[in-house]
């Protein structure tokens, strides 16, 4: 039975394989075959059951640690194939040339039929050429795909090579059966072809070689051998039939590989392009054929759409191979990997755009060797006037260090800094580094906690990395799951469930508890705020699952020496405990209870001088933003003893106002539910005299985001002009919030007056632009200059709370200079507003208190 896909395939009455049969003795042999079909590959074949397990590597073995090399699961093959060299019919499966590049014997490591059945399957090698420990790991089948797809990664030991080592398939490409190499046997007799009859070689050249192969009058030609300058096999299909002076264009090309510095380096020899959150593809065009390959070399183009793919035919070449990331900005024009998830799970590929960032064949020419700046110039040409959904990833060559502290400012990844002058060299090297705003890494899955509000949901993660040969436990990610998203994963580890914990080492009972181990197969991507003393990860936020990445090559990131890691303080915890952690308040966006809890220990430092000690209404949804949500101003039955609550001298009614004192009182906020946070513009020891104004600029329908910065930078000229210092922040929704900061000796009736007058002016002066009476009807196309919140009892959202809404997004205080780059009033989250804070050189919000000034005495009337 284990034959039987084997003899299907095959008529041995015209092919010269062996037909075999399974063998009941138990034995290790291993074997290479090199393969030049229709593709040149090599075939690994580990002896198994009697038979020989096999599959096709697309570009051969690669002795450097971690370095991934696609391979393909085929059928089962017999024992006597291991002996097999030779040619096979054009016409027939598997119609080429055999050669029998390595032979020897293998030893699982650990039970074999387990590692085939989990996905992976660890080994040593000892044969000719190849020795050590390797790793085959199997790939996430998509939904229509008809292979099982496997990597092949080499571990690390002595029979390791570094990257500049030299390549060992171009070191020993000959025959360890006959000492011959491919073309000495590609002209070799076949036997019988069902298409052309007997084939029978020609005379020798002289070199020892037969010129060709000829059959019953008819001529035909060997299959075209590897480009030696990529080792790699050109396509016999398309337009890139071989021209005199021209490369042929490769099947794939191993990505150039960006190495993680702390820093971004600087000086007159680098570029800096944005790096992208999606998933890094190359693009090959072969004459109006277009195929979009993972970094592994996997074939995508059917999960993006066909509009991408058509818009890589439209461009001017007639072959190309482009490397770029296919990414999903969202509203705030940044790249986010989640988006991109969801749309792909979803279906949809409208917002899907692809950023082309190196040319290394363009029609005939191998631009490899080329340096970086001439790359781009070609690529910048072949993309102009492409238009959506193709973009030109644009560099900068400014100070490297500036650059990096904007992008993260910006709430973007970081950069990745290239050398001008550098040829495209597949694999990790120091041309090319990555300098990230948050640490971010890949981390192995060894086991989920079920949710405590969804009985087929996760709550959370169990995380690994793989360390002196076992998978280390690293703690737990419990946000950044949406609904649909803990419900899949939920699904997707169920075949997976295993008895024992797959983590080296002893758990300790809290580790251990509720966790439901799975076997280490599955690899997702997360950000996260630092370590802890015990190598745990600190303030984890789930950024989704890596399908182009193996588990087995998953180990602790670190940066080089560049400089040091980003700056962290250590994060204030809080003695309130919360329930149902795992509870989604924001599901589309997968931040959690726990998620919200750990965003405000994080920039307590930050929101702290704003809302504690002031009365406080809340915007509280217990079961998330889905379900009802309720402004609260007094107690509620059950409230948590953290909250404080004050009496209000003027409330006849003798309701208390809520404050908070301490860290523990903003737990017990999200506890409860709170995902907004309006306080009072007076403190609670001053409830009569503000100590700030708040102009709330909200935009009509049509009002562009220019309009806005233009609208608040008005309203900070005639504050400045009265002698008041202005601030600005995001909305967290659609518009901006200008404050000014008090001295508090001048009353509510005045403060009010005051705000009214300038929304006024502003709405007489120039009344195409501005209104100052909150009619929806007439705010079309201006801006509402609402001056209402400087009344008692008004509140306005304060800085660093989040908003009630999909996407998470918080209000930020801004810097006026940086008004320009910002996209909109929804551009920082609960997910990229720590990085931005924890990247400030400086708070653009520290001299506020300083800055406070009295109430202009002649307009407190007024």
């Amino acid at each position: 039975m284990a034959l039987d896909t084997y003899r299907r395939k095959r008529r041995f009455d015209v092919t010269p394989e062996p037909r075999g049969r399974a063998s009941r003795q138990v034995g290790h042999a291993y074997l290479i075959q090199k393969h030049a079909a229709r593709r040149l590959h090599y075939d690994l074949r580990l002896e198994l059951d009697g038979v020989l397990k096999s599959w096709a590597v697309t570009r051969g073995p690669s002795l450097v640690p971690g370095e991934k090399r696609l391979a393909v699961e085929v059928e089962d093959h017999p024992l006597d194939y291991g002996s097999f060299e030779g040619t096979i019919p054009k016409g027939e499966y598997g119609g080429g040339t055999v050669l029998l590049w390595d032979t020897g014997s293998w030893t699982p490591i650990g039970d074999p039929h387990k590692g085939l059945k989990k996905g992976h399957l660890e080994f040593a090698l000892d044969g000719r050429k190849l020795g050590g420990r390797w790793h085959l790991v199997r790939m996430h089948r998509k939904p229509g795909e008809s292979r099982t797809n496997w990597l092949l990664i080499k571990g690390e030991d002595e029979a390791a090579r570094p990257l500049d080592a030299p390549d060992i398939l171009e070191e020993r490409p000959e025959s360890v059966k006959t000492g011959r190499d491919i073309d000495a046997i590609a002209g070799e007799a076949p036997g019988w072809s069902s298409k052309a009859g007997r084939l029978k070689p020609e005379a020798s050249d002289g070199s020892g070689t037969p010129a060709k192969a000829k059959s019953a009058g008819t001529e035909r030609t060997p299959d075209k051998a590897p480009d030696k300058t990529t080792g790699t096999t050109a396509r016999p299909r398309g337009a890139t039939s071989a021209r005199k002076g021209r490369k042929a264009l490769p099947d794939f090309l191993a990505p150039q590989l960006a190495t993680l510095v702390a820093r971004a380096p600087t000086g007159e020899n680098w570029l800096h392009e944005i790096k992208f959150d999606g998933y890094r593809l190359q693009a090959r065009i072969d004459g109006g054929q277009v195929t979009l390959l993972t970094r592994g070399g996997l074939d995508w183009t059917g999960r993006f759409g066909p509009a991408l793919a058509d818009a890589l035919a439209r461009l001017p070449a007639e072959t190309a191979l482009i490397d770029g990331e296919v990414v999903v900005e969202t509203g705030t024009g940044a790249s986010s990997f989640p988006a991109l998830q969801q749309d792909l799970a979803e279906g949809r590929s409208e917002r899907m755009r692809f950023y082309a960032f190196d040319l290394m064949h363009l029609d005939g020419r191998d631009l490899t060797g080329e340096p970086l700046t001439d790359r781009k110039a070609a690529l910048h040409k072949l993309f102009a006037g492409a238009g959506d959904p193709l973009r030109f990833s644009e560099h900068f060559e400014e100070d490297g260090a500036t650059l990096l502290r904007h992008a993260c400012r910006l709430s973007l990844e970081g950069l990745v800094s290239k050398r001008r002058d550098s040829r495209y060299r597949s694999g990790r090297s120091k041309d090319w580094v990555k300098s990230k705003c948050a640490e971010r890494q890949e981390f192995v899955i060894g086991g989920y906690v079920p949710s405590s509000v969804s009985p087929r949901a996760i709550g959370s993660l169990v995380l690994g990395v793989f360390e002196k040969g076992g998978l280390r436990h690293v703690g737990r990610v419990g946000t950044g799951y949406s609904q649909r998203m803990a419900q899949e994963l939920f699904r997707t580890l169920q075949p997976l469930i295993r008895d024992t914990s797959p983590f080296a080492g002893r758990l300790t009972a809290e580790e251990r508890r509720d966790a439901v181990f799975v076997e280490p197969s599955l690899v997702a991507e997360v950000e996260f705020r630092g370590w802890t003393g015990d190598r745990h990860l600190r303030h984890a936020s789930n950024r989704g699952l890596r399908e182009d990445k193996p588990a087995a090559e998953v180990v602790r990131e670190e940066a080089g020496t560049g400089g040091k890691p980003m700056a962290d303080r250590a994060t204030p915890a809080s003695a309130v405990t919360l329930t149902h952690p795992d509870r989604l308040y924001w599901p589309e966006d997968g931040v959690t209870k726990q998620g919200l809890a750990d965003y405000y220990a994080q920039v307590w430092r930050f929101i702290a001088p704003f809302v504690v000690a002031r009365p406080l209404a809340l915007l509280r949804c217990p079961d998330g933003i889905a379900q009802a949500c309720f402004f609260q101003k007094h107690a509620w039955r059950g409230i948590n003893k953290a909250i404080r609550q004050v009496a209000d001298p003027k409330d006849k009614g003798g309701e208390k106002l809520l404050a908070l004192g301490d860290l523990d009182g903003l737990i017990a906020l999200v506890q409860a539910g709170t995902l907004e946070i309006h306080p009072w513009g007076a403190p609670l020891g001053g409830l009569e005299r503000p100590d700030m104004l708040i102009f709330d600029l909200d935009p009509g329908e049509g009002v562009g985001w220019p309009h806005m910065v233009a609208g608040a930078r008005e309203v900070r000229a005639r504050l400045e002009a009265d002698g008041l210092a202005a601030f600005v922040k995001t909305s967290g929704g659609k518009g901006l919030h200008v404050v000014a900061p008090l001295a508090p000796k001048a009353g509510w009736p005045a403060a009010k007056a005051y705000a009214k007058a300038l929304a006024d002016a502003m709405a007489a002066d120039d009344p195409d632009r501005f209104l100052s009476v909150a009619t929806k009807a007439k705010r079309g196309g201006r801006i509402f200059v609402d001056y209402l919140r400087n009344a008692r009892g008004a509140t306005a959202v304060a800085p660093f709370s989040t908003r009630a809404r999909a996407g998470a997004a918080v209000s930020m205080p801004v810097a006026w200079e940086e008004l320009d780059q910002i996209t909109g009033a929804a551009q920082f989250t609960l997910d990229n507003a720590p990085t931005r804070l924890a990247e400030l050189a400086t708070d653009p919000w520290e001299d506020f208190r300083p800055a406070a000034a009295a109430l202009p005495a002649a307009k407190r009337g007024r």
